[in-house]
């Protein structure tokens, strides 16, 4: 098999995946629905308001942080029909992205949605890092606001849902650590409306909770965009 035949394959592969993990089907009839526009330059689209998705969650003080670990979440990025999560958000969200074997992301650019700036990608030991992979509601936050109540298993697939990762500048990445909305927000302004109504429908699908500070900041947000909707 040459590798222009493999690199299409490995290519569709992920696509299928990809559709996979955002629709949980089991029979994919049409394998090109991932190409659609990626989270950072779509619209927010969906049936229910950010706005009211916000009021519906319950608001609580911060869990404490102890017993809290990255493995309480599930050994790293899940792998599903070969290819891992990591790699497959990539290929969402870079444009021209260049696919090797073993679905591994080999170049392509990135339109940072937390920047703004374009980034270009290329793998290696230390240009991999440019481009990280972020959990829009971070871990250690989800712990602190109620994922201590979830099942491992659905730890492990908060942890890979496509809904709660972005493609991200590594810096921007590192800054926001674990941060919520109230110690941290992106410096590309276009996207906090998008970025905030990720974190709701995040919530709202893991039943966690805000807290105060946390929902005063989203509500000064979406002020600005009181239309705004819940990504997909």
């Amino acid at each position: 098999m040459d590798s222009m035949t493999t690199r299409y394959r490995t290519r569709r592969l992920i696509g299928i995946v990809l559709v996979l993990l955002v629709t949980g089907a089991t029979i994919i009839s049409n394998p090109q629905l991932y190409e659609s526009e990626t989270p950072a330059t779509q619209q927010a689209a969906g049936d229910s308001s950010a706005v009211a998705a916000l009021a519906s969650l319950p608001v609580k003080g911060k869990a404490p942080k102890s017993g809290y670990s990255r493995s309480q979440f599930g050994d790293g990025w899940a792998t599903a029909t070969g290819c891992d999560t990591r790699n497959i958000i990539l290929h969402r969200d870079l444009q021209q992205s260049l696919v090797g074997e073993g679905c591994k992301i080999l170049s392509g650019t990135l339109h940072d949605p937390y920047t703004g700036r374009d980034i270009a990608f290329m793998r290696g030991e230390e240009s991999s890092q440019l481009v990280q992979i972020d959990h829009v509601v971070a871990l250690s936050n989800a712990w602190q606001t109620g994922a201590q109540q979830l099942a491992s298993d659905q730890r492990t697939a908060f942890a890979n849902d496509p809904l709660n990762l972005l493609a991200v500048e590594g810096a921007a990445n590192q800054q926001k650590s674990d941060g919520d909305a109230a110690t941290w927000l992106p410096s590309n302004k276009a996207f906090r409306c998008q970025y905030v109504a990720r974190q709701i429908a995040v919530k709202q699908k893991y039943t966690l909770w805000v807290v105060v500070a946390e929902k005063a900041a989203i509500e000064r947000i979406l002020d600005t965009c009181p239309s705004q909707s819940l990504p997909r």
